[in-house]
């Protein structure tokens, strides 16, 4: 890990995180501000960032790659809750507001790079600056409701109405995702995903 500053490409990092969802309207001396707060961090495939369960918080701002959030039951079946990517970000927000365990991992689906600081760092930058607070607190809402939504759709459509939902909700990830995740997501196999796939791409 490095900071924005010391890192080789610290251009380029700061033109992404411009790009950033929550952070593209900041004024400058917000940026001033929360830029020396934020380490920038590589992470391999498959890599875990956050751990269901522990009480280690943190906010990240996807610069490369896509990330995923997996709930785990006690006998070890997975369910993935949602992917971001690029000028997205994932958080610890709701479980540390709530002051209880994080409720989901968040796992590397690709390599990654991001730009993160633990929750007490981002949290007191919150504080200072109500403007970017009252939008991410906004986009916590609408991330908790993306969840809701697809948890629901699970139960409701049936395999080829999932992957079209999916398909016109996130255009820019179908081919990006491993076929295996992108099952698993939509609760399909693997050979289900790729025959409805086929069909797609026919009509």
């Amino acid at each position: 890990m490095s900071s924005i500053e010391s890192h080789p490409q610290r251009n380029t990092i700061r033109l992404q995180l411009r790009q950033c969802l929550i952070l593209r309207d900041m004024p400058l001396q917000a940026w001033r501000e929360l830029e020396p707060l934020l380490e920038i961090a590589d992470f391999g495939k498959g890599d875990l960032l956050v751990n269901q369960g522990h009480s280690a918080m943190e906010q990240f701002f996807i610069l490369d790659g896509i990330l995923k959030r997996v709930v785990s039951d006690p006998k070890g079946k997975e369910m993935i809750l949602r992917f971001a990517a690029e000028t997205d970000m994932d958080t610890s927000y709701a479980a540390w507001r709530l002051r209880t365990p994080m409720p989901y991992s968040i796992v590397a689906v690709t390599k990654v790079r991001v730009a993160k600081l633990a929750m007490h760092g981002w949290v007191g930058f919150l504080e200072r600056h109500s403007d970017v607070k009252a939008q991410f607190e906004y986009e916590v809402m609408s991330l908790m409701s993306e969840v809701m939504a697809h948890t629901i759709t699970l139960h409701l459509l049936d395999a080829p109405g999932r992957l079209s939902r999916f398909k016109r909700k996130h255009p820019e990830l179908l081919t990006r995702i491993p076929k295996k995740e992108l099952a698993s997501y939509l609760n399909l196999t693997p050979e289900t995903l790729s025959r409805l796939r086929q069909k797609l791409a026919r009509r």
